[in-house]
Order: C-alpha cells, then sequence, then structure tokens
C-alpha cells in the first residue's frame, strides 16, 4: 500500500461525481478499500424499521467515496492543493503543491 496523503479530520472539496464541488471534513478513512467518508457528501436515505432500541422512520447516512476523487483544501488560500511530502527537522510532512506551505 502506497502512502496516504489525506487523514481524518482534513478538509477536502470533491473534484469529481454527482457531488463534484461540495466540500466537508473527512469522518473516516477506509484504507484497505482506498475510500473516504465525507461529511455531507454522497448522503443516502434508508428506510429503518422501528425497533425497541431505533425508533426507525427515514435515516440519512454518508457513504464512502473513492480517495481519487477528493482534494485537500489548502488552509491559506481556501483552494484544493496536491499534497507532497517533505523532510523538515527529520519529521516527513505533508507539504501543498500550491503554495509550498505546511499541512497541520
Amino acid at each position: 500500500m502506497d502512502k496516504w496523503r489525506i487523514k481524518k479530520g482534513d478538509s477536502v472539496q470533491v473534484i469529481a461525481g454527482k457531488d463534484k464541488g461540495a466540500r466537508g471534513e473527512i469522518l473516516r478513512v477506509l484504507r484497505d478499500e482506498r475510500r473516504v467518508v465525507v461529511g455531507g457528501v454522497n448522503v443516502c436515505t434508508r428506510h429503518r424499521k422501528p425497533s425497541a432500541a431505533d425508533p426507525g422512520g427515514l435515516v440519512k447516512s454518508e457513504k464512502s467515496i473513492h480517495a481519487s476523487n477528493v482534494m485537500l483544501i489548502d488552509s491559506s488560500d481556501d483552494k484544493p492543493t496536491r499534497v507532497g511530502m517533505k523532510v523538515v527537522d527529520g519529521k516527513k510532512v505533508r507539504v501543498s503543491k500550491r503554495t509550498g506551505s505546511l499541512i497541520v
């Protein structure tokens, strides 16, 4: 498996698919399937039957999308950017390809 340049909690923008242009935060990373779950993106509605623990009804949830369909948002200029890696003080850090700034 190659290196991942996006992590849980990152702000991303969808660059392909039905939700193109939508922005959200990564809620989960599914490394084995190379997919991510982004908040407010690819929302699916399910009809749930009531049970003792759950009242049922219409339940909305986010489904995963492929990791190649999202781009990290650069915090310095609020635009999507590709991500590179750089060694700073003996540690590997993520760097914005657009501005060259470190990604925290």
